[in-house]
């Protein structure tokens, strides 16, 4: 005849000590309660799916109680009868918990946010408007881990179509900040923009006219002239100040 087990009580919990080795006291229904060498106290839940024996971890006592840990293993039980692992449910759930509060929106966001103090409101306006209108839309529910080079790629290829080559670049610089973001704080392991070094066409190069009307060149000068920064910057101002007057006699 199978031996009968007692029920736990808080007292029988409480003045339970840890041993050399860990410590099982059972409870019922495949609850158990382990007691580590250490003295932790851990509620485990012992079942079988499919023909495998699995276990289940229900947190530590006193944080779960007693009738805690008894409403968490009834609930499994109903699960199992009902043909659902609990176990599996419990890692589908959390991954969807995951994906949810992971995501590229919602993380890029919080990297806006913490910078946003360091730049001024222009540039940190600017920055959100291309993430909103350029990134967000295709790869902002995506959670941030499972996004790869080829599927960034084909975001920064729309900005392309529409002739911003130089905003896709741009564009490429926010979102691998976002990556870089993502894996300092340990919710990637690595930034796929990298990867696309040399992928888009470069911008063609702006050349700007120089300046010949002497109406022009005299605010540029005075400018010059009132610089207090660095001197080694302030120096070589003077030498261009210099040339500026050469020029203009010549």
């Amino acid at each position: 005849m199978p031996k009968r087990i007692m029920p736990l009580t808080d007292m029988k919990i409480t003045k339970a000590k840890p041993q050399k080795n860990p410590k099982t006291l059972f409870d019922g229904g495949g609850l158990f309660l382990l007691i580590t060498p250490t003295g932790g106290k851990l509620w485990r839940f012992k079942y079988r799916f499919d023909g495998k024996e699995k276990l289940l971890a229900f947190g530590t006592y006193p944080e779960i109680s007693l009738a805690d840990a008894r409403q968490r293993r009834d609930e499994a039980r109903k699960q199992i009868a009902h043909g659902i692992d609990p176990g599996a449910l419990r890692k589908a759930q959390k991954q969807a918990e995951t994906e949810e509060t992971e995501t590229f929106e919602v993380i890029a966001r919080e990297w806006h946010t913490k910078f946003t103090p360091t730049w001024t409101l222009g540039h940190a306006d600017t920055i959100m408007s291309r993430l909103e209108r350029d990134l967000f839309p295709w790869i902002g529910k995506r959670p941030i881990s499972e996004i790869k080079a080829p599927e960034l790629l084909s975001v920064l290829r729309r900005v392309e179509s529409r002739g911003a080559l130089e905003s896709a670049h741009r564009i490429r610089t926010i979102a691998g900040q976002v990556f870089r973001y993502a894996v300092a704080t340990g919710r990637a392991e690595r930034d796929p923009s990298g990867d696309l070094k040399g992928a888009l066409p470069q911008p063609g190069e702006k050349h700007y006219a120089a300046i010949t009307d002497p109406k022009e060149v005299a605010p540029l000068l005075r400018a010059i002239d009132g610089y207090q920064g660095h001197f080694v910057v302030k120096c070589a101002l003077r030498d261009l100040h210099r040339c500026f007057l050469s020029a203009l006699e010549t």
